[in-house]
C-alpha cells in the first residue's frame, strides 16, 4: 500500500472513535465538533468498506473489523507520538512525556503512589496514564505491547519479552469477620466446603494460586466472580465466602470493615510482579528512566507476611532510594527476555463488575 495515497489525518479520529465507540464522546475527547467527526467516520467507512460502528439499542458497538483495528490504531498512534516527541537530549526534570501503563487495580494500589511520588520529585513534567488490564491485553499481547509503554503482569503469562522484575508477593485468604464456620485458622477442609469468590474464572483468565488449589485436590465452589482485586473483600464481607488476595493488598485492608485476613492452609505459589515492554522501547532513554523508577518503587516495598499483617507497605525516602540526581543518566533495572512472546494465560484485575454464578 502506498502511504502517499492515504490521508493520515484520519488516524487520530479513527483511534478516538474506536476507543470511545461514540462519535459524540470522541468529538469531546478531541475537542472537535460532532459534524467534523461524523464526516471523518463517513470517510473511514468508505475507505474500509465497513460500518465500523453499528447501533445496538441506545449504544454503538464495534464491528468485527473495527475490533481488529482498535489495538492496531492505538499502536500506530503511540508510535507516531513517540516519533514526534523525541529530543536530542533527555532531562527528566524538564521532560513532558506521558507514559501509558496497563496494570491491574492491585498493582496500581501497591505501586502507583510510590511511582507518582518519585516522578513528582524527579520529573514533575512527566505524566503516567494508568489503564486497567483486561483479558484482551494478553489475548492480543503483540498489539498491547506496541500500543502501550509497558504492561504490569506477574510471571507466568508472557515469555520471551523484555521485562524487569519489580517485587514479590504472597497470597492470603480473606473471610468475613462474622463467618462462624471459620475459626482462628483455615483448614483445607474449609477450602473444600465453603463458597468462594474468585478474581477471574475462565480458561485463559485466572490467578496462578487458583490453579494451585486444583492441583492440591480442592475444587472451589465459586459463587461470585469479580474482575477486580480491590472489590473482592467487599464480596466476602457479610457472607460465608472465601477469597484470595495478595499480601501487599491485604496490608491495606484496614479501611474495609467486616473482613479478616488469614494465612492460607497451604504454601501458596509466590507472585513475582514484573514490568513488560515491547523491544522497540529498549534503547529509548526516557523509557529506560521510567523503568528504573518502577524498579526503585518496587524495591522499596516491605515484604508482607503470610497473613498480610507482618509487613507494611512503605517506601524509602526519596533521598535514600538510590535514584539519580536530576537529569543524571540511569542504568536500567535487571532486564531480560527478548524476542517473541508466547501466550500462556492471563492474570489481570480491572473493572468492578461481577458475575454471580447460580
Amino acid at each position: 500500500m502506498n502511504l502517499t495515497n492515504l490521508d493520515l489525518n484520519l488516524l487520530v479520529p479513527l483511534g478516538a472513535q474506536l476507543r470511545e465507540k461514540s462519535v459524540t464522546r470522541a468529538a469531546g475527547r478531541l475537542e472537535l465538533s460532532q459534524p467534523a467527526l461524523s464526516s471523518s467516520l463517513a470517510r473511514l467507512r468508505r475507505h474500509f468498506g465497513d460500518q465500523l460502528l453499528v447501533r445496538n439499542g441506545n449504544a454503538y458497538e464495534l464491528t468485527p473489523l473495527a475490533a481488529q483495528l482498535r489495538p492496531r490504531a492505538e499502536a500506530a498512534l503511540t508510535g507516531v507520538r513517540q516519533a514526534f516527541s523525541r529530543h536530542p537530549g533527555f532531562d527528566p526534570a524538564t521532560s513532558g512525556r506521558e507514559f501509558r501503563i496497563l496494570a491491574s487495580d492491585y498493582v496500581m494500589a501497591v505501586l502507583g503512589g510510590a511511582v507518582g511520588a518519585i516522578l513528582d520529585e524527579r520529573a514533575p513534567g512527566m505524566r503516567l496514564r494508568f489503564e486497567p488490564t483486561t483479558p484482551s491485553v494478553v489475548d492480543q499481547a503483540p498489539e498491547s505491547l506496541r500500543g502501550a509503554d509497558a504492561v504490569l503482569l506477574p510471571h507466568g503469562f508472557l515469555h520471551g519479552t523484555p521485562h524487569a522484575d519489580l517485587f514479590s508477593d504472597t497470597w492470603c485468604c480473606v473471610v468475613a469477620t462474622g463467618n462462624e464456620r471459620v475459626g482462628d485458622v483455615l483448614t483445607m477442609d474449609d477450602l473444600r466446603k465453603l463458597p468462594w469468590v474468585f478474581t477471574y474464572l475462565s480458561a485463559t483468565a485466572f490467578t496462578t494460586v487458583a490453579r494451585q488449589l486444583q492441583a492440591l485436590g480442592v475444587e472451589p465452589r465459586v459463587t461470585a466472580v469479580v474482575e477486580s482485586f480491590l472489590a473482592l473483600p467487599h464480596l466476602v464481607a457479610g457472607t460465608e465466602r472465601i477469597g484470595l488476595i495478595q499480601g501487599h493488598l491485604a496490608a491495606r485492608l484496614s479501611g474495609v470493615d467486616g473482613v479478616r485476613v488469614l494465612p492460607c492452609p497451604f504454601e501458596p505459589v509466590p507472585l513475582v510482579e514484573a514490568l513488560w515492554w515491547h523491544p522497540m522501547h529498549e534503547d529509548d532513554p526516557e523509557h529506560r528512566w521510567m523503568r528504573e523508577v518502577f524498579g526503585e518503587a518496587g524495591r522499596a516495598l516491605v515484604p508482607p507476611g503470610r497473613d498480610g499483617r507482618s509487613g507494611q507497605v512503605g517506601r524509602e525516602p526519596l533521598e535514600q532510594s538510590g535514584l539519580p540526581e536530576r537529569g543524571a543518566p540511569v542504568d536500567p533495572p535487571a532486564e531480560r527476555g527478548r524476542g517473541e512472546q508466547v501466550l500462556r494465560g492471563q492474570q489481570t484485575g480491572a473493572g468492578d463488575a461481577f458475575e454471580v454464578v447460580r
